[in-house]
């Protein structure tokens, strides 16, 4: 993993090769003194030396000040690598989702990708800007207090060849059996995510049907589950204080027992049992920390593996090597199309569907629920491909257009309008952020937009709010019609995107829609008025085509269509 991660940290690689640099220096410094005590007890106090137990303690005293100056050196740039690096793999992370086709962002909830974006991201970050510590500090510490107890007595350092090995086989046990604890709490956190986002953005809903004790008890739920993940996580890490207890009091126990021995019988020196005790300490402290990083570590492994399934999500929607037509005019085909959304599925969502669409004609498509209304007309701007068969644009393959070129030739205005946070105006740039004012006011007035835009103090700089959570669902159905307008396209699809509005103000932008003769347009509806003045009107059911006709044609030859039409006049007339 830490291969794959380091493209991330090359940019700040320096400030983490200064940190590790300033970590080293201050532990040398720490070690140090030691030595210096031990030679304060030893030669100074025996000897009632004051000048050179003052020199000593001067000594000691610029070891302390340069390690401390180096630890805030280190802290400064061991911080800016950390969140430099989360910086980089949160930003690649996000391109990375934006590249996605619609197939894609299926394999991952939408609470999940927010998670691994946010939390995963920063127990990475965060395990840099406080790992490098321990992590370099502790193995130099380590070796060279060993190495030091060794020179002051080798004997008495042998305790140590059987302190760390029990040490590391209990840390052992403990990290593999925390490591899959900790993706399941990453897990349980997407769980969480996603009660949360629902509950939110549905809040109108669960306030009107009063439905907030249910919301809480989801909640609840799921709030539990995820700390019973976190409890058996964090019990099982927690072992690690204790048998570090036990081997570091034994340790230390053992030692003074046979020092003091020593001692008694003249082959020890009481300074030197200081010195050696001060490493003892020094070296249990980097075992404590090294335990720490294996912990610390298992977790990010847990919300690295997590981010990299993000990574080589493969995207299964790219330019083709050769792909640089260009749309020309907007005339459509469906050759023998066949879709399904899985290719294990059993059953076709479309099948055969085949299909000409002239350049420039306005087209309806009705059929009931489930009839892949929506899903027939994401296969034109590649959203999703097909699973058999050709779409076809200007009578070429719509893979033989660069994916960018081809959405950006597409108006779609989506069956859910989605606004975003802004102005008014802000949203319709959208479709072209180079609009002038007439634009603006050219795709407001064929969308009935400028029938209400007058009753806005600021006009199009009103802020709409998250969402648009300040205009009605028809006023933000238009806008969205205006905004896909401004790409002024070849193709203008609408997703069942005037259901919202009067029928009145539907006629009215039915009619400017008339007006843009080079456009072709799709028209998905749920009323036969709605698509009645279309060209040619398309029935699906059941993922197939049963008939295509004009409004009098299908009206009188067609059951379906009889039959929805004729239900509608009934209800108008109800």
């Amino acid at each position: 993993m830490i291969k794959r991660m380091w493209p991330y940290m090359r940019p700040y690689k320096k400030y983490l090769f200064i940190s590790c640099f300033c970590v080293i220096t201050e532990t040398i410094f720490e070690l140090v003194i030691p030595i210096i005590m031990a030679d304060i007890i030893d030669v100074g106090v025996a000897n009632g030396d004051k000048e050179y137990i003052l020199l000593k303690g001067m000594q000691m005293i610029l070891c302390a000040i340069m390690a401390l100056i180096l630890g805030v050196l280190y802290a400064r740039y061991a911080a800016t690598a950390g969140q430099g690096f989360g910086a980089e793999l949160r930003k690649d992370e996000f391109a990375k989702v934006q590249s996605f086709s619609f197939a894609n962002t299926d394999h991952f909830s939408t609470s999940s990708l927010i998670t691994r974006l946010t939390s995963d991201v920063t127990i990475l970050q965060t395990a840099i800007s406080n790992g490098i510590r321990p992590i370099v500090r502790s193995p130099v510490m380590l070796l060279t207090a060993l190495v030091l107890t060794f020179t002051i007595n080798a004997k008495l350092a042998i305790v140590f060849l059987i302190a760390i090995p029990i040490l590391g086989i209990g840390l052992f046990t403990i990290v593999s059996k925390v490591g899959p604890l900790y993706r399941l709490m990453q897990t349980s956190i997407d769980a969480v995510n996603t009660i949360v986002q629902e509950n939110l953005n549905a809040i109108r809903v669960v306030k009107s049907y009063v439905r907030g004790r249910y919301e809480e008890e989801k909640f609840e739920k799921v709030n539990n589950s995820l700390r019973q993940n976190s409890e058996k996580a964090f019990r099982t890490s927690v072992w690690n204080l204790p048998l570090f207890q036990l081997v570091m009091y034994s340790t230390i126990v053992c030692i003074i027992w046979f020092g003091g021995n020593m001692i008694f019988q003249g082959t020890m020196k009481v300074g030197e049992l200081t010195g050696f005790l001060s490493y003892v300490l020094q070296i249990l402290n980097s075992l404590m920390m090294i335990s720490n990083v294996f912990l610390m570590l298992t977790r990010s492994i847990a919300s690295g593996e997590r981010i990299i399934e993000v990574l080589d999500e493969t995207i299964d929607i790219k330019d083709l090597p050769n792909a640089n037509a260009t749309v020309q005019n907007g005339t459509i085909d469906f050759d023998h199309v066949y879709f399904k959304y899985k290719q294990d599925a059993e059953e076709f969502v479309l099948s055969d569907i085949n299909l000409h669409i002239e350049k420039g004609s306005t087209v309806g498509i009705l059929g009931g629920t489930g009839a892949a209304k929506t899903t027939l007309v994401q296969l034109i701007s590649r959203l999703y491909d097909v699973s058999e068969g050709e779409v076809r644009i200007d009578g070429k393959n719509v893979k033989e257009y660069p994916v960018e070129h081809l959405r950006d030739a597409i108006g779609m205005v989506l069956q859910k309008n989605t606004l975003f946070s802004g102005t008014i105006r802000e949203n319709l740039l959208w479709g072209d952020e180079h609009a002038s004012d007439d634009d603006i006011n050219w795709a407001c007035h064929v969308a009935c937009v400028d029938e209400f835009i007058h009753n806005f103090p600021k006009g199009y700089d009103t802020d709409l709010g998250q969402g648009g959570v300040n205009v009605s669902g028809g006023q933000k159905q238009r806008l969205c019609i205006a905004r896909a307008l401004l790409k002024r396209p070849k193709v203008l699809i609408f997703d069942d995107s005037t259901s919202a509005v009067d029928t009145a103000t539907e006629a009215n932008i039915r009619n400017g829609l008339a007006t843009l003769t080079d456009t072709t347009k799709i028209i998905i509806a749920q009323r036969v008025s709605s698509v009645q003045h279309a060209d040619q009107i398309i029935i699906l059911e059941d993922g197939k085509i049963h008939a295509i006709g004009t409004h009098d044609s299908l009206l009188e030859n067609d059951s379906i269509y009889q039959d929805i039409y004729y239900s509608q006049q009934e209800g108008a007339g109800l």
